[in-house]
């Protein structure tokens, strides 16, 4: 065991847990318990934090908040940032061995999670304290600081533990994937159907609801069609458009052959999807924006609020009143929201497609490495199960030649893949941004698979016990 583990078995009692089930769980049970995690969320995100004035003017976080769950002014106002920049570092930290973690040794295990907890917390109070710093919130005294900082410390903890709640195995998959999900589904259904209104432009805020008020109403419905600022016809189609697409994305994959080495005529198919990495490299790439948006943001707010500095101009510089980037690298690293936007600044455009392309792809290429998923692992778990390749040795090196003609190409056009379909549903205005569906989609899939195997547990108890689900 390295000594980085070792450095928070002293604190590993302090840090609070949730007990795994001694016994089974059953499905209306995981069903009830992910139920209440999830009412708690949405709650959370309903609840001001204390202390603070009601915030007014445009959110420069609004579409990061999609993705990490979050909610402005409330409870929730970091979200799952934090948690999953902790999981992330330390998932990369042990898969390029720079720390040493034996996943097969309980203890490790333990001391993992409880250095994830940790850092969880700490990265939970950095955000927490550069927000107040910021005056993200006003003008602060020292004793609302605190109090709101305690808010946001706390809430952190709350959402850290409801996840671990639901891994452990009194849920269904994991909170943070529930929360996403919900998060954007939540976005999506706002864009359709509020009722909110009516706003500038006469209409209600729903698309599909002024849809049909302007139909009750025999008024023209070309106004709906491009909304600049809110959810139109445009954006509807295209969130229908790119659904179907990341689907059917999806469901694409190489097949190959394979059977057990101790069983003659036991044959089956090893599935390697086009997109082998998932949304791995779209949610490092959206991450490191953030963090540098969040930093420059700071920074910014800090020493530069005016724009006269040339040097901090680079990096950062914001609209005093809007809050909106407005020049240096931050501009482009944000998306365009809207074809308007896209066509009256190209430029921007063209920069943060390219960049958030190249990114994921460089991720993706990285990540293979560090998360067990490149050739020689996947030769190396093939053999492991006991499985062989017909027509192939059973040995590392030839079953390593046979993935390399694969994961390699597919790791590079995954990226590629979900690279695009992020930046090209931004431009063209799509609800819950292109990110968010790409990541509710993989997730309601994996709750899918989940509920299947959770039914075949149930109904086939003895299969279940064979196959270790």
């Amino acid at each position: 065991m390295g000594r980085f583990l070792e450095a928070f078995r002293p604190i590993a009692r302090f840090i609070p847990e949730v007990e795994p089930p001694k016994k089974r769980v059953s499905l209306s049970e995981k069903f009830f318990w992910t139920g209440i995690v999830l009412v708690i969320y949405l709650v959370m995100c309903e609840i001001p934090l204390y202390g603070i004035e009601v915030l007014r003017g445009t959110d420069p976080f609004y579409y990061l908040r999609i993705i990490f769950a979050s909610r402005r002014g409330t409870l929730m106002e970091l979200g799952i940032g934090p948690i999953v920049t902790a999981g992330l570092v330390l998932q990369i930290l042990a898969g390029s061995k720079i720390i040493d973690v034996d996943f097969s040794d309980p203890d490790d295990r333990a001391l993992f999670t409880c250095a994830s907890k940790v850092l969880s917390i700490v990265m939970t109070g950095a955000q927490a304290a550069s927000y107040i710093i910021a005056g993200v919130y006003g003008k602060l005294t020292l004793r609302l600081g605190v109090i709101v900082f305690a808010q946001l410390i706390a809430a952190g903890v709350v959402l850290m533990l409801m996840d671990e709640l639901i891994q452990k195995g009194w849920g269904l998959g994991s909170g943070i994937s529930l929360f996403i999900a919900a998060g954007v589904a939540q976005n999506i259904m706002w864009s359709c159907f509020s009722p909110f209104g009516p706003l500038a432009d006469g209409m209600r805020l729903g698309v599909i609801v002024a849809f049909f008020e302007t139909l009750w109403k025999h008024q023209p419905l070309s106004p709906l069609v491009n909304r600049s600022g809110y959810p139109d016809l445009i954006g509807l189609g295209t969130t229908v458009g790119v659904l179907l697409a990341i689907i059917y994305v999806e469901g694409l994959r190489v097949e190959i052959p394979i059977s057990y080495a101790r069983f003659r005529g036991f044959r089956t198919r090893m599935p390697i999807k086009l997109l082998y990495v998932s949304n791995i490299p779209v949610i490092l790439a959206s991450a490191l924006f953030a963090d540098i948006y969040w930093v420059s943001n700071l920074i910014w707010s800090k020493f530069n609020r005016d724009n006269s500095n040339f040097w901090l101009n680079l990096l950062a510089q914001f609209d005093p009143d809007e809050g909106r980037p407005i020049g240096g690298l931050v501009k482009y690293i944000t998306a365009p929201i809207g074809l308007q936007n896209v066509v009256q600044d190209p430029v921007r455009a063209a920069v943060y497609a390219v960049l958030m392309v190249l990114l994921c792809v460089a991720f993706s290429i990285i990540w293979i490495e560090v998360g067990g998923m490149a050739p020689s692992d996947v030769a190396d778990q093939l053999i492991d199960a006991g499985m062989q390749v017909p027509g192939f040795r059973r040995a590392r090196r030839p079953l390593e030649m046979l993935f390399k003609r694969y994961i390699p190409t597919l790791t590079i056009i995954g990226g590629v893949i979900v690279g695009l379909i992020a930046v090209v549903s931004d431009f063209l205005g799509v609800f819950g941004t292109g990110i968010g569906i790409l990541l509710m989609v993989d997730i309601l899939y994996q709750y899918y698979q989940i509920l299947v195997g959770e039914q075949i547990s149930e109904m086939y108890p003895t299969l279940a016990k064979v196959l270790g689900a």
